[in-house]
């Protein structure tokens, strides 16, 4: 399993956090290509990390993203505007849970300033532990697992129909965000390496420079 972890400039300093935690309580492989600290450049808001995620993992470049910003709004609200995204707001562990068994989801956002105080670092294990200990989309309660399969069906194909494709998402795009994307090496070194699909973003990627 690969996981991306996409930090924006306002919660940087909470990087080293998330990818401590991830480390201990997972054996996935985890792609740091957001922000590690406030000074790398070029500064990336929740708008670039919200693309970022996406072009992830409509290319299939990563299974999972854990995302967020100062209170985890900006990031989910910026993260859903795109197809192929299924994200939760994860504040505790339950939430965790309940979004991995309820919603199987492939993206979390972290209120990363709000209320992050005394232990938030033990926090975000907990909510890892839970967020992958058991396999994703098992439903709960059980009895429930069926309809809310059906769901997830629904809202993928709602995703499908109501949404461009991917690269014409791209194409339509500010160019300043693309540029600015395409500025994170460690990002564009992920892309570089992956299937037909990540390449064919890339080198769009590339000629915004």
């Amino acid at each position: 399993m690969k996981i991306a972890v996409i930090n924006e400039v306002s919660a940087s300093i909470k990087n080293e956090d998330i990818v401590n935690a991830l480390y201990q309580t997972t054996d996935a492989e985890v792609l740091n290509v957001g922000m590690k600290n406030p000074e790398q450049t070029p500064s990336l808001t929740y708008i670039h990390t919200s693309y970022m995620a996406a072009i992830l993992l409509n290319t299939g470049s990563c299974d999972f993203v854990v995302g967020g910003c100062g209170t985890g709004q900006g990031f989910i609200n910026g993260v859903l505007q795109f197809p192929g995204v299924v994200c939760g707001l994860i504040v505790e562990p339950l939430d965790a849970w309940l979004f991995s068994q309820i919603n199987g989801g492939n993206c979390i956002s972290l209120p990363l300033n709000k209320g992050y105080g005394w232990a938030a670092d033990i926090n975000l294990k907990y909510i890892f532990e839970k967020l992958f200990v058991d396999p994703a989309g098992a439903g709960y309660p059980r009895e429930r697992a069926q309809s809310q399969a059906q769901s997830r069906e629904i809202l993928a194909g709602i995703s499908k129909i109501s949404h461009k494709e991917f690269t014409d998402i791209l194409k339509a795009s500010d160019p300043e965000i693309l540029k600015a994307i395409a500025g994170s090496e460690d990002f564009m070194k992920v892309l570089a390496d992956g299937g037909e699909k990540a390449k064919a973003v890339f080198e769009l990627l590339e000629q915004s420079k």
